[in-house]
């Protein structure tokens, strides 16, 4: 089972910018492509950092607030929180290997 958390707005408060631990956000649409190619990866990471990190998911279409205030413009978005704050941010497609990279220089 993965490790990933799927929130929706009422949540994002709480299981994000209220965390004790780093946050990854992902931002994905159903509709989306890109997003089908960058998920396993995802849940990878969820799996293999969760000593270090929470992994949330949020679709962008039911949570239009989220979504404006964080200027996600284009699916998959990554957002890497930490202390309430975004210190990375990621949109577009990402392979496992640079959402590692990126991760690992960032935590």
């Amino acid at each position: 089972m993965s490790k990933v958390i799927e929130i929706t707005e009422t949540k994002f408060e709480t299981e994000v910018l209220k965390a004790e631990q780093p946050v990854l956000v992902y931002f994905w649409a159903s509709w989306c492509g890109p997003c089908r190619l960058v998920s396993p990866s995802v849940a990878a990471i969820a799996d293999n950092y969760s000593d270090r990190i929470k992994v949330i998911k949020m679709e962008v279409d039911p949570n239009p607030v989220t979504v404006k205030q964080y200027r996600v413009e284009g699916v998959p978005f990554l957002l890497l929180f930490k202390n309430g704050e975004v210190v990375v941010s990621h949109e577009g497609a990402i392979t496992k290997q640079k959402l590692q990279a990126l991760l690992d220089s960032n935590l």
